[in-house]
């Protein structure tokens, strides 16, 4: 195959890709809205109860789990919190830390959004991971065509280097 038809090949596997991503976003934002919560606002509950254990939900861990800024993070829990889906609390361990935690409604929100997004992977899952599968395939291919068009150079300059 040469190299254009490859990146089409690759454009349109990443197309694709890109695709099913979008689907399942736009699923996800209409399911929060229809839950009467803003889509962030569900990014926000689900990336603090996600959390790994080896993580302390703070504004800051919150930014980088939805990749904001710091203080548009700080809005975010602000709204949460007047809706009384969060609230703020200090941390025992150092004071000037605050730590965020989802509230009972926070929770009940969240289980019902997570039922409706587990039945949606069920039916769209697999076109996801078709796409992804077949955009990683190509990305390794054309990873390993660029080794071996430049395998031989690094070769030859390995013998050379030898001779002398």
């Amino acid at each position: 195959m040469n190299k254009r038809a490859q990146n089409k090949f690759d454009y349109q596997a990443l197309a694709q890709f890109r695709y099913e991503i979008r689907r399942f976003i736009n699923f996800s934002e209409q399911a929060a809205r229809d839950a009467g919560m803003e889509p962030q606002q569900h990014q926000a509950l689900l990336a603090i109860e996600g959390l790994p254990a080896t993580h302390r939900a703070t504004i800051g861990v919150l930014a980088e789990r939805l990749q904001i800024q710091h203080h548009s993070a700080v809005g975010l829990v602000d709204r949460l919190e007047a809706e009384r889906l969060l609230r703020r609390a200090s941390s025992r361990a150092d004071r000037r830390e605050v730590l965020l935690r989802v509230t009972r409604r926070g929770t009940q929100l969240l289980n019902e959004l997570s039922l409706s997004h587990r039945a949606e992977l069920r039916s769209a899952g697999r076109a996801l991971l078709r796409a992804l599968e077949t955009a990683m395939t190509h990305a390794n291919i054309s990873v390993q065509s660029r080794r071996k068009k430049s395998a031989p150079r690094h070769n030859r300059r390995a013998k050379e280097v030898r001779k002398k």
